[in-house]
């Protein structure tokens, strides 16, 4: 299952059954759990922990340091969850002192070809990133959000769930829960109906969340009003709940 032109550290755990093609190079502290493969040319530096049923395809750089001059060589990692895929020349960075000291990906993640993703970054579950997306370092991205291509994301923002960045968005603020954007700079241009409803949000819920759309961005509300009239709307499923906690969360103001 390992390629005879693949170089593997010492200090590398492999688990049986993981695939490692011809000319990958596996340095360091690297931990990969049953189930992955690796097609040929992919670097994978240490620390890095891996999970399960996970697909590097060719010329991937995983966990290397981070691109960061303050780094000094300091331990941090990077930790992949399972049943992720990693297209061609996709590059993940690994953490920084400065913040949590690990770049973290969860489960079961499409990364389309020339993806980055710089160091400290956050990334949930079931996301898409469409080709050569870039996101910045200490960016959050939360479950289901669809970055289309050449999206840019400025550090320190956050992505929220089920949101949608249309191809070439430049993102320099927080995207709300269940919102689209596009455009350079990205503005709002309503509501993920679409996503929403292939993952079984009902009608009733997803009016509720068109309703919660018109609060934010049609009445001129301040945020801060828009959080109280947001609670009052919600309902007993707590649809909204993701949302209010992610605009009293958000750092950087949300794109509006």
């Amino acid at each position: 299952m390992i390629h005879s032109t693949a170089i593997i550290d010492p200090l590398a755990n492999i688990a049986e059954g993981v695939q490692i093609g011809p000319y990958c190079v596996i340095e360091g502290e690297v931990t990969i759990d049953e189930g992955t493969v690796l097609e040929s040319h992919v670097v994978i530096q240490g620390p890095t922990v891996i999970g399960k049923n996970n697909h590097f395809f060719q010329f991937g750089s995983i966990g290397a340091a981070p691109q960061d001059k303050k780094y000094a060589g300091e331990p941090t990692s990077l930790v992949i969850g399972d049943g992720n895929t990693f297209r061609e020349n996709v590059t993940i960075n690994r953490g920084t002192v400065q913040d949590r000291g690990e770049t973290c990906i969860g489960d079961d993640n499409w990364i389309m070809a020339g993806v980055h993703i710089a160091h400290d970054c956050v990334i949930g579950s079931h996301c898409i990133f469409a080709n050569a997306t870039a996101l910045a370092g200490h960016v959050l991205v939360n479950d289901w959000a669809i970055l289309g291509g050449y999206t840019l994301v400025h550090q320190f923002c956050q992505i929220g769930a089920h949101s949608f960045c249309g191809m070439g968005s430049v993102i320099n603020q927080d995207v709300p829960n269940f919102v689209v954007v596009s455009g350079n700079l990205a503005n709002p241009r309503g509501i993920n109906l679409e996503g929403l409803k292939r993952r079984g949000f009902t009608s009733e819920q997803i009016q509720l969340i068109k309703k919660a759309y018109r609060n934010l961005y049609r009445t001129g509300n301040r945020l801060s009003t828009a959080i109280e009239e947001l609670r009052e709307l919600n309902d007993e499923l707590n649809t909204l709940g993701s949302l209010i906690h992610f605009l009293e969360t958000s750092n950087r103001g949300i794109v509006r």
